[in-house]
């Protein structure tokens, strides 16, 4: 199943669910919709469901690490990921999310307001230079992330 990114708010406080399989072609979607969630003056919290996620690529991955610094940095908190599928929950842990997420493994209240966001297609050079920006964030998180992704890198900022 394609990827789908739906997202709620009530108050400041942000739900944002992804299901399907979520890869690059959503990236500038869920990008622009993070800095529209971040201008928002109420924000309070935001919670990422991956219940219904059958799949969720790096450049995803990085996407929601940036997530999490900006959250922290700006916030002071975590935000929570509520997850139910044993293999995303071990690819999580794999890039160190236990360290920039409250890491839930069970499924989390379905917001009644819950929509399905505009899929925003960008530029090819838009694209690769979120896909670059993502993976960098991943790379800062773990050494094995560096090794994991630096040969991806490097084939990126020379094409």
């Amino acid at each position: 199943m394609d990827g789908r990114i739906l997202a709620a708010s009530h108050d400041g406080a942000y739900v944002i669910r992804m299901t399907g399989d979520v890869r690059l072609t959503l990236c500038t979607t869920i990008d622009e919709y993070f800095q529209k969630m971040f201008a928002d003056p109420g924000f309070t919290s935001v919670w990422v469901d991956l219940c219904e996620a059958e799949g969720i690529d790096s450049t995803t991955l990085g996407l929601l690490a940036k997530l999490a610094i900006k959250v922290q940095d700006k916030y002071g908190f975590q935000p929570a990921i509520f997850s139910c599928e044993p293999g995303i929950n071990r690819l999580l842990k794999s890039m160190g999310f236990q360290r920039l997420f409250d890491l839930r493994e069970e499924s989390c209240a379905s917001p009644e307001n819950i929509h399905e966001i505009p899929q925003v297609t960008g530029s090819e050079d838009s694209v690769k230079d979120k896909v670059i920006e993502a993976h960098r964030v991943l790379m800062g998180l773990s050494e094995e992330n560096q090794a994991r992704f630096k040969d991806l890198i490097v084939a990126l900022e020379r094409g």
